[in-house]
Order: C-alpha cells, then structure tokens, then sequence
C-alpha cells in the first residue's frame, strides 16, 4: 500500500533516499553562484557535499572541499543524488546528461535545457508540481524570470495577466565572477549602464530569454511581455520595474494585501538591491496604480538577491521540493 503522495511522484530512480544524507554535487563550484551554492547547502544542515569545477581549478581547497574536475566519467559514476549545475550553456548540454546517466537528479542554471520541450523550468512558489513531471533534468531559470514569476502569479490568480512590462537593473554578479572583479577594481567615476548580451537587431538574448521562461513558468504562452534588460554598477541584487495590465480591477492596496501573503516574496516600500542582497526573499514595492495603462494597471518595482533566490537558493528549493514528495512506503 502506498501513499496518495506516490502517485504524483517521479520515479524513484532519480530520488536520494535521505535527503539530508543525499550525495550532492555542486558543479561550477568556484563560481559566484558556485559558492553561494556551498554556503546555502552548509546553512542547511547538508554534509555530503562535493566540489566540481574545471581541470585547472581542481586539487585546490574551497570551503573546506577539495575541488574534484568535473569530467563526463567522473559525474556518471553513480555516487551522486543530485547535481547543481552553475556552468556556461555549452559544458551543461556536455555535462548534464551524464550525471543523470549516472542516476543523479540534475538543476541547471543555464539556458541549456530552460525552453527545451519536457524539461520543467521551475519556481517551487509558482508551479512547483511542474518538478514532479521531471526525468532527471530540471532547469532553473534566468534571475530575473525567479523574482518576477513570484511577484506575478498571485496576481494573475486573482485579476488575470493581460500583458507585463519590464525594465531590469541587473547587478554585475549576474555576470559571473570576473565582471564582479572588474567593478571592484573600477572607479566610481567610470560607472556605466552596459548592454552586454547577444543582439539579434531588435531585442537582446536576455530579454527573449525573460519573456519565453515567464510565460512557460506561468503557463500563459500568449501572455504579452516586453522587456528591456540593463546592466548597471551594482555587485550583487537585480531590480526590477513591472507594469502590469489585468483583466479584472485591482486597486494599489489588493495588490499589497496579495503579495504580503505570497510566498517568498516581501512587501517594503522601497525596495533596493542593497537591502536584497543576502535575503531569501523577493522584495517588492512602490506598488501604485500606472496611470498610463489604456484598462487596468498597476505598476510595481522589485528587487532580489540574484546569487540566491535568483540562482542558487531556487535551484535547493527545487530539490527539497522534490525530496519532500518522494514516495513512501506506509
């Protein structure tokens, strides 16, 4: 006899037994999301934790680790439960399929597998049951698509999304390590906006990338969304400004009597990236009636650590989701 629970569950073969004696591998250690990704599993009472980064990185100590090289062979070998990946798109398409090889659950944080058809794009707080469907790789999404699918979905549950605004203010850690480096050592003076991904003549990467994984993390493949993506002088937190047109009336103070009830998400009036930075939460406010839309519109700002929340806190969330619904014999 089975659990109710069972029946939703994925198979068992990609679940670690205990989670919190699970073997957790953590590949792309040395980078900034890498580490937050250590530091997160220590605060949380893993143990069973290796390092796995490139050939040049490894033999070195990293939070009392040794780094391991992170080579097809060595994540196939079926000693792992999961695998948190935080490495460039190209080695995550190399790399990924052999940890599931090996029997390991996979969360990708690259764009590797994100849009790709059976692959669950997953925000426990938004569509968390998605995880369930996996088959051994689930992708994190872009952090900007996290703090925004959090802040849109009670909203749309009680008015419905008719169309979504966005302009970001992403935070050089966005970037990786090296960019972080490179803002350290700038002067103030020399601050700039960059619009650093790929352009195709009309939008950036980055934008394409946030309107397809808001829609298939909310389920509305027609939703409406433009975005504008900027990458500004500030180290760690990405903000956010969304106007947001819905079907049904919604006043500024249903909107904030919403998102003061939804998960992972914290109302403060002004919300900044410094206040972000460190904090599990997405933070959210300036939420006020937008003046300028044709029906009903609200217009809000948010910001959110994108080294935890945005990146590495999502993606343990996804796994603890995952182990709090494995099957169970009664």
């Amino acid at each position: 006899m089975t659990t109710s629970s069972e029946t939703n569950a994925p198979d068992r073969g990609h679940n670690p037994v205990v989670e919190r004696d699970a073997a957790i591998g953590v590949v792309g250690a040395t980078g900034a999301v890498g580490h937050v990704t250590l530091g997160l599993l220590r605060d949380r009472g893993y143990r069973n934790v290796r390092a796995f980064a490139s050939a040049r990185s490894a033999g070195r100590q990293l939070n009392g680790l040794t780094i391991e090289e992170a080579t097809p062979d060595g994540l196939a070998a079926g000693d792992l439960d999961l695998c948190l990946f935080s490495i460039g798109t190209a080695a995550s398409r190399e790399l990924v399929p052999h940890a599931v090889r090996g029997g390991a659950i996979a969360i990708d944080k690259s764009s590797a597998y994100r849009l790709q058809d059976g692959i669950p794009l997953v925000v426990p707080e938004v569509n968390g049951e998605r995880a369930l469907e996996h088959d051994g790789i689930l992708a994190n999404p872009n952090c900007s698509s996290i703090p925004l699918t959090c802040v849109l979905k009670p909203l749309h549950e009680a008015a419905g999304l008719v169309r979504v605004r966005v302009s970001t203010y992403q935070a050089a850690s966005g970037a990786g390590s090296e960019r972080m480096e490179r803002l350290r050592a700038q002067h103030p003076a020399e601050g700039d906006l960059e619009m650093d991904w790929e352009f195709d003549g009309e939008e950036f990467d980055e934008e394409a990338k946030l309107r397809a994984e808001t829609r298939k993390i909310l389920e509305l493949p027609e939703l409406p969304v433009s975005a504008t993506c900027v990458r500004v002088p500030v180290m760690v937190g990405h903000s956010e400004s969304v106007w947001i047109e819905t079907a049904e009336p919604l006043s500024a103070e249903q909107t904030r009597e919403l998102l003061e009830v939804a998960p992972s998400v914290r109302v403060e009036d002004f919300p900044t990236p410094r206040k972000a930075a460190g904090e599990d939460e997405v933070l959210v406010g300036r939420i006020r009636p937008d003046r300028a839309a044709e029906g009903h519109g609200i217009t809000l700002f948010l910001s959110c650590d994108n080294l935890r929340k945005g990146a590495a806190l999502n993606a343990i969330q996804i796994a603890e989701l995952l182990w709090a619904r494995r099957p169970v014999a009664v």
